[in-house]
């Protein structure tokens, strides 16, 4: 032991902590719930769904969409939208778009498609809490029903929600694994010993000929994580000794989303479409949705095709498709061409609300 021999002597009925996790084969099997295998490594064990839950289309059928018309923006409302892009930049100036002149001002037809697939998927994974003397539902009371037998209130469509609720029957009590019943463990800081070897003397008890201020000349001081009782409290059963175990299932409702638009104007950057919105002049909505065709635009019906079979080949593999939601957006963008004080510029106005793109802006702080 070493230099450790002189700091007093620890109590051999007080183990040393063990691991934070239940080794491997430690907890009991539960029917139904074989892939965690009595194996609480705090991973969750994902259930793909039965058979049953696999969705299959109501009907052969096509989706069409109404032809629609693009929406016109006017000098006044391109004219403030500049002027409220600039005021919201303190290195710009109104002046600009107060007095600058239209020369033209060009609609773009802009649309953006909208795949929404709304999944359940559960999963589970073995957790404890200090047993102290609660309610026990173990195994006495019956099988534990399979993950996707409990039934759950479904959340509103297409909101992201996930819920914890406790596998019924799964529960028994077992000795504490980190501490193997004693409720308290061995401090790692003082081996067990409560004191430690003072650092400011190095276990002398002598700073050169002075006794050691720090130690009062003991070379030794009090360890400071268990307060010198040479233990600390079992974190994991908290001094109880015990812990219950339980299947934890982890039900998750999440809306997968999709998002197209085709890039096709090279001078304005198609991610700027992501913060604003349209008008949603087509909306389909089923278990599953058909793809689109007989659209005008067929980037946007090769899209549709694609991402629904993208969606049912991903997603009900893993989980539950409860809804789908397919939609068509009539984004706003318009270029605007204008000169100011004999020179040329353009910006864009884009979205339902009316936000700006200009990257020349004829404008600086000095400009008065």
């Amino acid at each position: 032991m070493g230099d450790y021999e002189d700091l007093g002597d620890c109590d051999p009925n007080i183990p040393e902590e063990g691991p934070t996790a239940p080794p491997p084969g430690w907890l009991d099997n539960v029917t139904g719930y074989d892939q965690n295998d009595g194996d609480a490594d705090g991973t969750d064990k994902l259930y793909p769904p039965p058979p049953a839950y696999v969705p299959v289309p109501e009907n052969d059928r096509n989706s069409a969409v109404p032809n629609v018309s693009v929406p016109v923006v006017s000098e006044d409302i391109a004219r403030e939208a500049l002027m409220q892009f600039a005021g919201k930049k303190w290195t710009h100036s109104r002046k600009p778009a107060q007095g600058m002149i239209f020369k033209d001002l060009r609609p773009f037809t802009v649309y953006r498609y909208r795949l929404e697939t709304y999944t359940e998927s559960r999963s589970s994974t073995w957790e404890w809490e200090p047993y102290t003397n609660q309610f026990v539902d173990g195994p006495q009371f019956g099988l534990s029903p399979p993950p996707w037998d409990i039934p759950m209130e479904v959340p509103p469509m297409y909101t992201d929600v996930s819920l914890k609720v406790r596998v019924p029957h799964s529960s028994f009590v077992k000795v504490c694994h980190q501490c193997h019943g004693r409720g308290k463990v061995k401090c790692r800081n003082c081996f067990g010993r409560g004191k430690t070897k003072c650092l400011s003397c190095s276990g002398n008890g002598r700073k050169g000929k002075r006794r050691c201020s720090t130690c009062s000349g003991s070379g030794r001081r009090r360890c400071i994580q268990c307060f010198g009782k040479g233990h600390k409290t079992c974190k994991s059963c908290l001094g109880h000794q015990n812990l219950l175990h339980f299947i934890q299932l982890t039900v998750t409702w999440k809306n997968q989303v999709h998002a197209f638009i085709p890039d096709r104007y090279p001078e304005f950057p198609i991610k700027k479409f992501e913060k604003v919105s349209g008008d949603a002049f087509f909306v389909d909505e089923s278990i599953l949705v058909y793809p689109i065709v007989g659209f005008p635009d067929q980037n946007i019906c090769d899209m549709s095709r694609k991402m629904t079979e993208e969606h049912l080949c991903k997603f009900s593999s893993v989980s539950r498709i409860l809804q789908q939601r397919q939609s068509i957006e009539l984004v706003p963008l318009t270029h605007a061409f204008y000169t100011y004080k004999g020179k040329d510029y353009n910006y864009f106005v884009y979205g339902l609300e009316n936000k700006v793109y200009s990257p020349n802006y004829p404008s600086s702080c000095s400009i008065l």
